[in-house]
């Protein structure tokens, strides 16, 4: 595993198959006679040309096309968002059932050491905690202790109140993520376009910026629908017997 800094560096004739890369940045990387054959790419493709054409805005359009509520994480109004919110309901509630009909356990299950399903609902549960409970309402204790936080920030979770040790059941887990929900629902229920340009703060990992309440709701929602692909792409690796599939993992291990 190398960890270190590759910038500006110029591979020629170099064999990389077989290689992953995560969190990589690869902005401005250039290549060019490469054989891209099976790869399976994950990232933020803005720009992205492959053989002269910008790829990110056919995936985007292919992915709103399998979810049609994807799109609507655009809106800029309250109804918007309030339509954008409940398409979203309605795409987990159709997940639950999916996983609640496979084999006990498969919540915990990771794939290819990436987060299981039931960790991946703890990290909405943090996204939540810190865009809408901190950034947007200002609560005193925003975050649940079972939520949990990206890789880079992880070093802080003790200052947020997370436990990193906690290992609550699936069905636990449910009841806090369902609680978050409901938040995000009721407070899009009695949103005004005027409160969605009022300035809030900033959960830490964003420094001190100052945003307003509709980019903070946006970020929520990319959270979600992007959590959501993820979820449902391993799901389908486990229903087909990958054997990326590995053995229920810790948070610790994950990271």
């Amino acid at each position: 595993m190398y960890t270190g800094d590759l910038r500006g560096a110029e591979f020629v004739r170099a064999d990389l198959s077989g290689s992953r890369f995560r969190l990589a940045e690869l902005a401005g990387v250039m290549m060019r006679g490469v054989n891209l054959e099976g790869a399976d790419i994950d990232g933020w493709l803005d720009g992205l040309r492959i053989n002269g054409v910008e790829v990110g805005p056919l995936v985007e359009a292919e992915l709103a096309r399998c979810d049609p509520g994807r799109a609507l994480r655009h809106a800029t109004d309250p109804a918007g968002l309030r339509a954008a919110w409940a398409a979203l309901e309605e795409t987990w509630a159709a997940t639950y059932d999916r996983i609640a009909a496979m084999p006990e356990g498969t919540a915990d299950l990771s794939v290819d050491g990436e987060w299981s399903f039931a960790q991946t609902l703890r990290h909405l549960v943090f996204a939540t905690d810190g865009w809408l409970r901190l950034a947007i309402l200002d609560h005193d204790n925003p975050f649940h202790p079972w939520g949990l936080p990206f890789t880079e920030f992880l070093g802080y979770a003790s200052q947020l109140g997370v436990d990193l040790s906690a290992t609550p059941a699936y069905q636990e887990v449910r009841k806090v993520r369902a609680d978050r929900v409901a938040m995000v629902r009721d407070f899009l229920a009695s949103a005004t376009p005027e409160h969605l340009t009022e300035i809030c703060g900033a959960p830490p990992w964003e420094g001190d910026q100052r945003l307003d309440v509709l980019t903070c709701l946006r970020v929520i929602l990319n959270e979600e629908w992007e959590h959501h692909r993820f979820a449902v792409r391993d799901l389908d690796l486990i229903e087909a017997g990958s054997p990326l599939v590995d053995r229920p993992v810790t948070w610790r291990e994950v990271s």
